[in-house]
């Protein structure tokens, strides 16, 4: 059989570094076709050569020249900007990694979908901000999409589906973040420096304040709304600080199914990357044992009220949830630059989700303008109220 074409959006991150240690361990079985990155030239660079990538891409259109150079004898093409970005998503790859942080990478996912393969989504905004768009996106090209979210993969291991009128609710585990411990005054002094050292898992910053927050589980149940086709009072959040238990099926009659696992981002990522299959990882073996307990309690509201305005968006629908990424991504940035505190992050959002109304976007074109007033008035909120 030939290899299987693999592309990786957002290769030099860490969702795209752990995609590319499975494929790089497996020469034989995948083919790299594109990689992108966004400014990270040098890494990128080391990729595609260590790879063989038939095309490089970066993000940032001021650094062609210098990935050009960093690629030239190598025999990978170099492009670069966002027209680039869905160009290479075009190609048709047999499967695609869409790890772009943010609305920049709903673009580049949607045209993947639209070739009829497979894409492994990793980037939460894609579903939360144009969920609807996107699933009817896939089933209109017959386009498997996967997601490599660890709660939203552990779900897909554990759901039956061909009985999904058996499921009584889903479980999404948290691992309540680095604060979960933490009273009202002691969030309030939390920094970036902080909030960026996840407990169980290696992330990027801004993932990783959306774990502080739990705004990132909000997301999740928006995700697990499209993706499983459930309403909000069968998508449930329970906090599990050791993060061993990923998330659980339970049906109606009342059995309760749950997928375990260390705490490696590389154990989702091999499961789609060989799905309907199998593979070998490096990941080490589970030693409960050794865990010795497990521990669950509910999610506060009152400390983490991220929950609370995810939630609501969902139900809403429309153009709410996009508008409600947008807020967290520009509130994140402000608090990772310093502008304002932690516990100002959920403040804004839901300042912008009260002051901003949106008809129900119909295209990604909409969706991305729906996203760029949103940005507006958030950073307008900071500037009035909090800078």
């Amino acid at each position: 059989m030939s290899r299987r074409t693999v592309s990786v959006f957002g290769a030099t991150g860490s969702i795209g570094d752990s995609t590319l240690d499975l494929v790089c361990r497996n020469p034989l079985e995948f083919e790299v076709l594109a990689l992108t990155a966004h400014s990270n030239v040098e890494a990128l660079a080391k990729a595609a050569r260590a790879t063989q990538a038939k095309l490089a891409v970066i993000a940032d259109e001021a650094r062609f020249a210098e990935l050009k150079a960093a690629l030239a004898g190598s025999g990978t093409q170099v492009a670069a900007g966002a027209d680039a970005l869905i160009e290479a998503a075009e190609l048709g790859a047999d499967w695609t990694m869409a790890a772009i942080v943010g609305c920049a990478g709903l673009a580049p996912a949607m045209a993947a979908l639209k070739t009829g393969k497979t894409l492994a989504l990793a980037n939460k905004e894609s579903l939360v901000s144009a969920g609807d768009l996107m699933m009817s996106a896939a089933r209109e090209a017959g386009a498997t999409l996967l997601t490599v979210d660890s709660e939203h993969n552990a779900i897909f291991q554990c759901m039956d589906r061909t009985a999904p009128k058996a499921v009584r609710r889903i479980i999404l585990t948290a691992s309540g973040g680095p604060f979960r411990e933490f009273g009202a005054n002691a969030m309030a002094t939390v920094t970036p420096d902080m909030a960026v050292k996840h407990p169980n898992w290696d992330m990027g910053a801004k993932i990783s304040v959306d774990s502080a927050t739990m705004m990132n589980k909000g997301l999740e149940v928006i995700e697990a709304h499209h993706l499983f086709a459930l309403p909000s009072s069968q998508i449930d959040v329970l906090v599990h600080p050791q993060s061993v238990i990923h998330s659980m099926v339970e049906y109606v009659d009342g059995s309760v199914l749950a997928q375990l696992g260390t705490p490696d981002m590389r154990t989702p990522i091999a499961h789609a990357l060989a799905w309907p299959e199998r593979m070998e990882t490096p990941v080490a073996s589970l030693n409960l044992a050794q865990v010795g307990r497990l521990d669950f309690e509910a999610p506060d509201p009152v400390r983490f009220p991220a929950l609370r305005l995810a939630r609501a968006a969902m139900e809403a629908g429309g153009a709410v949830p996009a508008i409600l990424n947008a807020a967290n991504e520009v509130a994140v940035a402000a608090f990772l630059t310093r502008r304002v505190g932690f516990t100002a992050i959920a403040a804004i959002v839901e300042q912008v989700m009260d002051r901003y109304e949106a008809a129900p976007p119909s295209s990604i074109a909409e969706v991305l303008a729906v996203d760029s007033e949103a940005r507006r008035i958030s950073a307008a909120v900071i500037e009035s109220e909090f800078a």
